[in-house]
């Protein structure tokens, strides 16, 4: 389990203030969204990283600026607004391109979870990040959790979600860590290539476990 000595944390903030955190991660079209939003309804603090990188890159950020300057205008639309689709197309067929995104937009990212999570409070909070395995915030959290499925359920839902063709899909899958490096820094595993009632019930189950958790942390500070 990752340290509980969190990079970000306010000089002088009382440790018993500071709430749980639990990484949720997943691959593409795994449900992470489902299992964040039943969590939500639950009342846990979610904060999504999917929905920051959105907001990073509106017009007028400094995130949007960079990525023309480095990528062209073809990837900015008619109301100079990121395409997203046309970037998807760019960097999921070139690594460096992908590298040099990241590059723009992941500290962006990363700096407004970390003050999201830092002002929110709750018992504990839910960090949903798609890409943990490999980022900075995964030194963050307190606990992993990861949401699986097989991955010819993600095709699948990749394909009537996105209409993505089987070989792209297939490439979005293969950029991403795999479900093996995934589940290896799992704390809690969230299946979700069932029924939503099942899902339910798994996360329900977290919840509890999760609101004992933050009592103990809360004890111990």
């Amino acid at each position: 389990m990752p340290s509980n000595s969190h990079p970000g944390d306010v000089p002088g903030q009382n440790p018993a203030h500071i709430p749980l955190r639990i990484g949720l991660t997943g691959g593409i079209a795994s449900g992470k969204s489902t299992v964040a939003n039943i969590f939500a309804g639950l009342g846990a603090v979610v904060i999504d990283t999917d929905v920051i990188a959105r907001e990073v890159v509106e017009p007028g950020q400094s995130a949007l600026n960079e990525i023309r300057h480095e990528f062209g205008n073809s990837v900015i639309d008619a109301d100079g607004r990121l395409d997203r689709a046309q970037m998807r197309r760019i960097v999921f067929d070139d690594d460096d391109a992908r590298g040099r995104l990241e590059a723009i937009t992941h500290p962006a990212i990363q700096a407004e979870a970390i003050r999201q999570a830092e002002t929110q409070g709750g018992d504990y909070q839910l960090l949903v990040v798609p890409l943990l395995v490999q980022s900075p915030l995964r030194d963050y959290v307190d606990r992993i959790l990861v949401v699986d499925c097989d991955e010819n359920t993600q095709i699948k839902r990749l394909k009537a979600r996105d209409a993505e063709s089987e070989r792209q899909a297939r490439r979005m899958l293969a950029a991403q860590a795999s479900r093996e490096q995934r589940l290896s820094i799992a704390d809690d595993v969230v299946r979700n290539d069932g029924d939503l009632t099942a899902t339910l019930a798994q996360v329900r189950d977290l919840h509890e476990q999760y609101l004992d958790l933050a009592r103990q942390k809360a004890r111990q500070a």
